[in-house]
């Protein structure tokens, strides 16, 4: 009988965040499976855990993924962490979990922080529907043909970032997708934890005159509907509910953005929105 593969969600900062259950889990597995394993290792002694590592990166995964396996399917069970978050997301380790299910061996999964719906929780951005791009490429030609992709994309759109890139992914969004909202969020639960809402043009220019610190996760706001100049508030009510659907605003939010974006009066487009509830 084969063993498991559990995914285990690590601290992306606070070490305090790390769960009972991951802790039990890193406890009782047969050996673990890091991206780094002298990040890991200082995670391990923290919490006093002495348990063999094996090193599952970019560069080595193929090797090393058919290793795992051989000792997986010969009834060791194995904990799979990456440096910081959920493994498997925007990770080596999807390719692993792919080949465990491929040769029919169990994979289970111990839930923990994620940079990702962490950063777009504290965003203040709209969350009802959203796209994870992940990290963007360091050839420019490469980003700039990803941002395009982008260009219709209305649902919120989350991005990871080192700093010696932000800069210039910030003039690139730009160009190609012009001026809206964004915000930075940087040292997600660490001492110098720090949430900038901004514009692009605003961030662009910060970033220019000053060097970014720490890993950035960047929530962008979609791209506005298009329709035709409102003239009555039940056009402007109809703008309303299609925010409310793309975008997953509640009626008030939805009514407020609507009448920015129209010159109507909230009240009438609200009164029509809740008309009937």
């Amino acid at each position: 009988m084969s063993g498991t593969l559990t995914l285990v969600g690590t601290p992306i900062g606070n070490l305090s965040d790390l769960s009972p259950r991951a802790l039990e889990a890193l406890n009782t597995c047969d050996f673990i499976a890091a991206e780094d394993t002298r990040v890991s290792l200082t995670l391990l002694n923290h919490f006093g855990i002495r348990k063999p590592l094996v090193s599952y990166y970019e560069h080595n995964k193929r090797e090393r993924g058919e290793m795992i396996c051989c000792k997986l399917e010969a009834g060791e069970n194995a904990v799979l962490v990456t440096d910081a978050g959920m493994p498997a997301i925007s990770d080596p380790g999807e390719e692993l979990v792919a080949q465990c299910h491929e040769r029919g061996i169990p994979v289970t999964v111990v839930p923990g922080p994620s940079a990702v719906v962490t950063a777009l929780a504290i965003s203040g951005m709209p969350t009802g529907r959203f796209t994870f791009e992940g990290f963007l490429s360091v050839s420019r030609r490469s980003r700039r043909e990803h941002l395009e992709s982008l260009k219709t994309e209305r649902r919120t759109m989350v991005f990871y970032e080192a700093p010696h890139k932000l800069p210039s992914t910030l003039e690139d969004m730009l160009e190609a997708l012009g001026d809206r909202r964004i915000c930075l969020v940087r040292e997600l639960t660490k001492l110098h934890e720090e949430v900038i809402r901004t514009t692009l043009a605003e961030a662009a220019v910060r970033y220019r005159n000053e060097s970014p610190r720490g890993e950035f996760v960047l929530i962008l706001e979609g791209r506005a509907p298009e329709a035709a100049p409102p003239t009555e508030p039940e056009d402007g009510a109809q703008l309303a509910r299609t925010l409310m659907e793309e975008e997953g605003l509640s009626p008030s939010e939805a009514a407020r953005r609507a009448a920015a974006e129209t010159g109507l009066k909230k009240g009438d487009i609200y009164r029509l929105l809740t008309k009937g509830d």
